[in-house]
């Protein structure tokens, strides 16, 4: 079983209309991954949740592009309420690494950009450019030395 897929589906079913499948799903990636994955959630079909997403913590006011893998223990948090016009915005081909935060305030968008790096137990609370690697607390980008 996939989390990644049932995730995806009650995201559409929810989008839908379709009564009481979106929350069924949502309870069985809960108690089988021990992930919080709501299905008011915008996400594509082709994201990973790496290790079965287990401990991942996402809130509702979430945009997920194409191919994003995401690690275990992964928050993606905004202090906002369900159904706010901000949110958290992840490009394509991003990759997240275990255990890092992503913390949006309320009253902005945070984006992170496509083909951006987060990297392990890097909290993130601004936004990352196109193609940025990031890590430590808080998170500051790599300079690479050529």
């Amino acid at each position: 079983m996939n989390p990644s897929f049932l995730w995806w589906l009650s995201c559409q079913a929810y989008k839908n209309k379709v009564p009481i499948i979106p929350k069924l799903l949502k309870t069985f990636n809960f108690l089988f991954f021990h992930a919080v994955l709501p299905y008011q959630a915008e996400v594509e079909r082709d994201i990973e949740l790496q290790h079965y997403g287990l401990g991942i913590v996402i809130h509702p006011n979430v945009k997920i592009g194409h191919r994003v893998k995401i690690y275990h223990g992964v928050t993606l948090a905004t202090e906002t309420w369900i159904g706010s016009p901000h949110k958290i915005y992840i490009g394509d081909d991003v990759l997240i690494g275990s255990g890092a935060a992503i913390v949006g305030r309320g009253d902005q968008d945070l984006v992170i950009g496509d083909r951006a790096v987060i990297g392990s137990n890097a909290v993130v609370t601004r936004d990352v450019n196109v193609g940025e690697t990031v890590v430590g607390v808080p998170a500051r980008p790599i300079i690479s030395k050529n």
